[in-house]
């Protein structure tokens, strides 16, 4: 029996022109954003620069208006989803697929949510990087280590065997990098972020948040959401709250979310966003499922044809 989970990408992930065509299908999503937000967040994904669109507060509006408008297309094209997930910012795309905040409230939180990630750390300070082929224990103990000598880093993203994200400080990250591939990290890899994500110098940022949560309608999910902090599902509204607060300064256990979907008996992943960073991740976890994904009319159609196979 097929089930199938929507994924949704975070921060990184985002390209100048991402969605575009699928826009027309209907929804009004650009719109709906722009005045939700009362500024041109559709010229930014539309037209660019990259730069401006990669800034955090702008990013992540930006990548949650693209992957809400792609899974609507999915349902509307009579494809649903049995669960729901995200990485990071991702994970408010899936509270929006599963019913838990409308688009609008889901635009405009994550455009605070990037105000206030901005503030606690303003871009060019803090860092992010993607260390390959280091096992976990090896990397706590460098970061802590580099953090004890006050350059703050650590583990932010646990994304699947073999790749784990560390955040910090500019310093910290840049140290890390250094000792990691010193200790035998085959890799480290900036990423293009413009903040310490899911890091400690984050902790400032998740009171403002959590005001910000209080102030929108929030539902029990009609869909249950994998949460990033724990990996379990989780559909009362109270209960995702206090986890997107911890989210922020928490790492993205995003390998335990995928085993967990995949010991709920999922079959299929559709990464609705831009890219394939995600699907990329699910192949290394586990090369036994199905992984689509869709940032195009022709991705689109290719999922809908297979689709119509499924049981």
């Amino acid at each position: 029996m097929t089930k199938v989970a929507f994924i949704f990408p975070g921060q990184g992930s985002q390209t100048v022109g991402m969605g575009v065509e699928l826009f027309n299908g209907g929804g009004g999503f650009l719109e709906r954003a722009d005045e939700v937000l009362q500024y041109d967040l559709s010229r930014l994904i539309t037209e660019g620069p990259q730069e401006e669109l990669t800034l955090t507060y702008n990013a992540q509006p930006a990548l949650l208006t693209v992957g809400a408008m792609i899974a609507s297309r999915l349902v509307e094209e009579g494809i649903t989803p049995d669960y729901t997930a995200g990485h990071s910012l991702g994970e408010y795309t899936a509270l929006v697929a599963s019913g838990v905040l409308s688009f609008e409230d889901g635009v405009s939180v994550v455009h605070k949510r990037g105000l206030f990630m901005n503030d606690a750390v303003p871009a060019g300070e803090g860092a992010m990087a993607a260390i390959l082929g280091l096992d976990g224990e090896k990397l706590q103990e460098v970061t802590e280590s580099i953090t004890a000598n006050g350059d703050p880093v650590q583990p932010a993203n646990l994304n699947c065997p073999g790749q784990i994200v560390i955040s910090g400080t500019k310093a910290g990250v840049e140290r890390a990098c250094v000792e990691l591939k010193e200790a035998g990290a085959k890799r480290a890899i900036p990423l293009d972020v413009s903040g310490p994500f899911h890091s400690s110098l984050m902790k400032p940022a998740a009171e403002r948040l959590r005001k910000a949560l209080d102030e929108v309608e929030m539902k029990d999910a009609s869909i249950p959401v994998v949460a990033n902090v724990n990996a379990e599902t989780v559909s009362d509204r109270e209960d995702i709250k206090q986890l997107l607060v911890e989210q922020l300064y928490s790492p993205v256990r995003w390998e335990d979310s995928v085993r967990e979907l995949i010991n709920l008996g999922v079959t299929h992943f559709i990464e609705c966003g831009p890219g394939k960073v995600l699907s990329g991740l699910v192949k290394k976890i586990d090369r036994s499922v199905t992984v689509l994904s869709v940032y195009d009319e022709e991705t689109l159609q290719t999922v809908i044809d297979a689709a119509k196979g499924w049981e």
